[in-house]
């Protein structure tokens, strides 16, 4: 138990620093200092009862097994078996509660039962508008053909995915609280997303990438020759040229122990940007690459350090949804996103939106209809209420968040009733889950 002044010598020691200080200084102070043991307390409450935990697991009074963080293999064992599971880092600490990475599970298992669920996009949910917060000067339109979506739901655990090419390593699909990830540790891990023949001008790439260390070079141009894009769980996010001596590192991507974030490229011509989630990460206008017929991703990973990838999805991109309007009088987007079984628009939504409304300014005698499409994946009545409700929900923020006059705007549901393509593929599925705009 800590010593405690008595009042005297606490009296003494207040005159001491009031004499040397101004009443507010002091108390400023004194403020700091509380604040500092209280945040203190709380940090030894919180390591008192990790090693509590340890102790007892120690003591044999606990079925307890130690794994690292990211050893996916003796956590589901350890999990089987019925015993407890402390995680940790390399270096053998505890992580205390294992906050980040139930955090990362409990997302990565919701997401994984949402892509069965007529899920409109990986992301987890997220309270932010389209439009605002960081979402204002995101500019990122995935392309509108799907050519490779895989989630690895149709592939089994332990096999390397049929939608994708193995190159070189070890990768395998595997289960983590539910979710399926492509894990590679067998450095160098590479495989190729192909594109099915040569590579469009304008094309998209977008993946989930998880793990503790090491990078995640992507090559446009399918071989591996420069430039190159990097991805990093835990480092800067950019992309390097070494023929041209240009190393460019933007913007961080670790935002945790074992929390995934998400990877997206647009290429048009020789335009090449990268986003880490909600950040442009580059921006390059004369960024030569050679057109192959696949997109290679190379990554570290080793049995330590595992790393985990998922929701891959390849695109070829297009022209300008007025382009497209103006010829044919009607052009489907694939920019348009729904939390999961709702009509909540999402925040990655933003440039699509944005086109639009852009679209209705320059066009001042243009009038849309906005059509909600599914897939038909879930009941066809249900499907046809979250269409019209969606279609509904795109034309509200256009009106609110964009400034766009209601009267030039419909809003019509359509469900899973004039489908864009096969719903047999997940290719297919996702073409047919789209907002489409219609001239009147």
């Amino acid at each position: 138990m800590p010593r405690l002044l008595t009042p005297l010598a606490a009296a003494i020691l207040l005159a001491a620093v009031s004499s040397s200080l101004p009443a507010q200084s002091l108390g400023e102070r004194l403020k700091q200092r509380a604040a500092e043991r209280a945040k203190q307390r709380a940090e030894d409450a919180m390591n008192r009862k990790t090693d509590e935990t340890v102790d007892k697991a120690i003591d044999g009074t606990l079925a307890v097994v130690r794994c690292v963080a990211t050893d996916t293999e003796c956590i589901a064992t350890a999990k089987g078996e019925g015993r407890t599971v402390v995680r940790t880092d390399r270096s053998g600490k505890t992580i205390p509660a294992d906050v980040e990475l139930e955090k990362a599970a409990t997302r990565a298992a919701a997401e994984s039962a949402a892509a069965s669920a007529n899920a409109d996009t990986p992301n987890a949910a997220t309270k932010a508008a389209p439009g605002t917060g960081a979402w204002a000067n995101y500019d990122f339109i995935p392309g509108e053909k799907p050519l490779v979506v895989t989630d690895f739901s149709a592939d089994v655990v332990g096999d390397f995915p049929r939608k994708l090419e193995a190159v070189a390593g070890n990768w395998e699909i595997v289960e983590v609280e539910g979710a399926r990830w492509l894990r590679g540790n067998g450095n160098p891990n590479q495989f190729i997303v192909p594109a099915g023949g040569p590579m469009p001008s304008r094309w998209t790439l977008e993946f989930e990438l998880l793990g503790t260390a090491g990078e995640c070079w992507l090559y446009p141009g399918g071989i591996p020759e420069d430039p190159y894009l990097i991805f990093s769980p835990r480092h800067d996010g950019g992309y390097r040229r070494a023929n041209g001596g240009v190393t460019r590192v933007d913007a961080k991507s670790d935002d945790g122990i074992g929390v995934p974030f998400h990877a997206r490229i647009m290429v048009d011509g020789q335009y090449v940007k990268a986003y880490i989630n909600e950040k442009r990460t580059v921006n390059v206008p004369n960024l030569t690459h050679p057109r192959g017929t696949g997109v290679l991703v190379w990554c570290d990973g080793t049995e330590e350090d595992p790393m985990f990838v998922r929701n891959v999805r390849l695109a070829g991109g297009g022209r300008k949804l007025y382009d497209v309007l103006a010829e044919s009088g009607r052009v489907a987007t694939q920019g348009i996103y729904f939390d999961t079984g709702s009509d909540v628009v999402r925040p990655e939504s933003t440039p699509t939106l944005k086109e639009i409304a852009a679209m209705l300014t320059e066009h001042a005698d243009l009038q849309l209809t906005i059509e909600g499409h599914t897939d038909n994946v879930g009941a066809a009545a249900s499907n046809l209420s979250l269409s019209q409700k969606r279609a509904e929900a795109v034309r509200a923020v256009l009106v609110s968040q964009f400034g766009v006059a209601g009267a030039r705007l419909t809003a019509k549901g359509l469900g899973q009733t004039v489908p864009a393509a096969p719903n047999s593929t997940p290719e297919g599925r996702q073409q047919n889950r789209r907002v489409e705009l219609v001239k009147r």
